[in-house]
């Protein structure tokens, strides 16, 4: 972007500048650090200007916003056409519990609505489960059978609701139950916007909610892109998540690669089963962390973009612009929040939102103050929620498109980021002999994603144990002050209420017909047949999570992971 005068007129006067009014300063007081690193490792330099940028080519690696390679955001107005979609991550106890906070939530203008099971639901026992016993209700709502769905959202619109639903081994039930309330609401499939996670690979990896082998898993996966490429139009039916691998500690040049491989197989598996790239990609939608380092989130997610699209028309051929366009979702993180001074986590989260804007997401959840200590309260999630709005409607900072771009320092960690995560991405394909699914399978296998991201997260938190990393409130500033703030208590009937619903439910409903329909799931299983068909037939007859699972699991067998050291 500079011609080789200017880049060397500028060299000459860095020069002159660190023999004089530098060294003059660093003689009198020097810096606190030795280096300066972001929250990732990454070090960054005192100054940066033009030098840093004199092999970057304008045009082609930062283009214009809508157009390729995307690194400027993907609309070519941004938030001055249309805001990020607002959603705060809800769902606990009960469905009753649930529909209420919803509606709450939608009452204080909060434009999408984000589901969070409990952990029997995503790992496909229902609540009178054994191994469901202590986990009913607690992390999210407990969803046994259409009939929860049906009260999760009565009253609200689904032909009006954008929805995003975390559910992943059980994702074509719980689609599948999603579409019979809207059904009974008179909205049809093509009519639905939302996200469903549904990414699998990621649960191998980080977050541990697997139920079946890889193999069987992505043939799930991939029934769902297939059935809502053909069947709903609007619907993202998979959001390729690195946000679990970078809570479990990964850096954010892993972040993205990991993702991105992710995603690289997800297209594969997809291609592999008959689906063209540019029919399928435009609803591939991705899902991120963001933490307090705040150059290093913006210029994130200003790699993924790039990377992204690059990978897509390149290696994959599509053709489409719409293909090319990382599309994604964020959540501020919850792992950089403290159970100490927890209102400090209010500016933690500000923090990490603006970032995400200023790096261009399409959809944000904040995580509470209180997240660090129990499931969030009214009060919490409001303030959580005022926390976008301030940033859309008061900050300023969406008047323009990509403030931070043409940043030398920006510029310069983005390209560093991408270089990075190429790095891996090709490690990992390499694994596979040339096959991205291979690659990531194997390396999910033998361990590489989970010792990469559990060395990155040793190193974080010996940082923070000795004092090189400031945390305000637990290992500096720190007060003898008790918490002081309200907190959600569990409710210790949540579980009986959910096993009596269960009963009822089971002596109200034909059996014989769910035992018709549960055979077919078997047979179309085993004859490796879509699935999402008899998946539909199924919970309209109320058959339960654990009882289609089940039956699954007679089929595809359970994942066992090796124990890696």
């Amino acid at each position: 972007m500079f011609d080789n005068k200017k880049i060397e007129q500028i060299a000459q006067k860095k020069s002159e500048w660190e023999s004089s009014s530098l060294r003059k300063t660093l003689d009198k007081a020097p810096e606190a650090k030795p280096a300066f690193k972001t929250i990732s490792g990454t070090t960054v330099e005192r100054l940066y200007t033009p030098l840093d940028m004199k092999d970057s080519d304008y045009v082609r690696d930062l283009g214009f916003p809508g157009e390729f390679p995307y690194t400027r955001g993907i609309q070519p107005t941004m938030y001055r056409g249309r805001l990020w979609t607002m959603r705060q991550y809800a769902g606990y106890g009960t469905a009753e519990d649930t529909n209420k906070r919803y509606k709450f939530l939608l009452s204080q203008g909060q434009t999408g609505l984000s589901v969070a099971f409990d952990l029997p639901t995503q790992m496909g026992y229902d609540s009178d489960d054994a191994r469901a016993d202590g986990e009913v209700g607690r992390v999210g709502v407990a969803v046994c059978s259409l009939r929860d769905m049906e009260t999760i959202f009565n009253g609200i619109p689904l032909g009006e609701a954008n929805t995003s639903m975390t559910i992943n081994s059980t994702t074509g039930i719980i689609l599948a139950m999603y579409l019979a309330v809207a059904e009974k609401q008179g909205a049809s499939p093509d009519k639905l916007s939302g996200t469903l996670q549904n990414d699998i690979l990621k649960e191998y990896v980080a977050r541990g909610t697997y139920i079946f082998p890889p193999g069987p898993s992505m043939r799930l996966v991939t029934d769902v892109i297939k059935y809502c490429t053909k069947k709903m139009p609007r619907w993202n039916p998979i959001s390729i998540c690195g946000y679990h691998m970078r809570e479990a500690g990964c850096t954010a040049t892993q972040e993205v690669a990991f993702t991105i491989a992710d995603g690289m197989a997800y297209t594969e598996a997809c291609t592999k089963a008959g689906l063209n790239i540019d029919d399928f990609a435009p609803r591939f939608s991705f899902f991120f962390s963001v933490h307090s380092d705040f150059f290093e989130e913006i210029a994130k997610f200003r790699a993924a973009r790039n990377l992204w699209a690059k990978i897509v028309r390149d290696k994959y051929g599509a053709k489409d612009s719409r293909s090319m366009q990382l599309r994604f979702g964020v959540q501020t993180s919850g792992s950089s929040l403290v159970a100490q001074q927890p209102e400090n986590n209010i500016i933690r989260a500000t923090l990490e939102a603006l970032a995400s804007v200023l790096g261009g997401t399409q959809s944000l959840a904040c995580a509470c103050m209180d997240e660090a200590l129990a499931l969030p309260t009214e009060k919490a999630v409001r303030i959580a929620l005022r926390t976008q709005q301030i940033i859309a409607h008061e900050s300023g900072v969406t008047n323009t498109i990509d403030p931070f771009g043409g940043s030398y320092f920006v510029e310069s960690l983005t390209s560093e980021i991408e270089e990075g995560a190429m790095k891996y991405i090709e490690q990992i394909e390499k694994a596979g002999n040339g096959n991205m699914l291979d690659g990531v399978v194997r390396c999910i296998e033998e361990g590489f994603f989970q010792k990469e991201i559990a060395d990155a997260s040793y190193r974080q938190q010996k940082e923070i144990e000795n004092g090189q990393a400031t945390v305000v409130g637990v290992n500096k500033f720190k007060t003898d002050e008790k918490v002081a703030i309200e907190i959600a208590k569990s409710n210790p009937k949540v579980q009986m209420k959910q096993i009596e619903k269960l009963r009822k439910l089971r002596s109200e409903r034909d059996n014989k017909k769910v035992g018709a329909y549960l055979e077919r799931v078997r047979r179309v299983a085993d004859r490796g047949e879509d699935i999402m068909p008899v998946l539909l037939d199924a919970v309209q007859a109320y058959a339960t999570v654990g009882e289609i699972c089940n039956v699954l699991r007679g089929v595809f067998g359970e994942y066992k992971p090796q124990v890696i050291y």
